[in-house]
């Protein structure tokens, strides 16, 4: 079965999700391209010297922590790492599961936050991913204190390293 079908049937009506209708031959209007590095983008490209790269991403394990089953605590935790880092709120979605746990994602302009949780054993799995100039790694600090632990893990990684050339952008 097609995905357009499990649209169609209900899936996913009730988060708001708009899929794009290339059934009945519209297409979406062309884009002019823009320049990555444009800072009025406030996504654009990162420059750290030589290097340039997409963002910042970060794999932040919340340990040992509480409210990690409350949905209204992990929005506000989005909130708090969006204000804190200084990124753009497009939309929060979350979802509650019986009888624990609680998935979501906040989309940014600058890209996303995400989380899977099992509070039966305080872990929270959270994705933070900024590019442009906000400030991701502000997030841990932010996790830490919603969720009250000091065990908070980070992995990071920058993301479309090596796809734009600084030198080239330089000259």
């Amino acid at each position: 079965m097609k995905d357009i079908n499990l649209f169609q049937l209900g899936y996913g009506l009730e988060t708001g999700a708009h899929e794009e209708d290339t059934t009945r031959g519209l297409a979406p209007a062309p884009v002019a391209p823009r320049d990555v590095m444009d800072d009025d983008r406030e996504d654009h490209f990162i420059r750290d010297g030589e290097s340039v790269y997409a963002g910042n991403h970060l794999i932040i394990e919340v340990v040992n922590g509480d409210g990690l089953d409350d949905e209204a605590r992990i929005q506000q935790a989005f909130r708090d790492c969006v204000d804190t880092c200084g990124a753009t709120l497009l939309h929060i979605h979350t979802h509650k599961f019986s009888p624990q746990g609680v998935s979501g994602v906040a989309v940014l302009a600058e890209s996303h936050i995400s989380v899977h949780t099992w509070p039966e054993i305080g872990y929270g799995a959270f994705d933070v991913f900024m590019c442009g100039d906000a400030r991701p790694w502000l997030a841990v600090d932010v996790l830490k204190a919603a969720f009250d632990t000091d065990d908070v893990r980070v992995k990071a990684l920058r993301r479309g390293e090596g796809l734009v050339d600084g030198a080239t952008l330089a000259a």
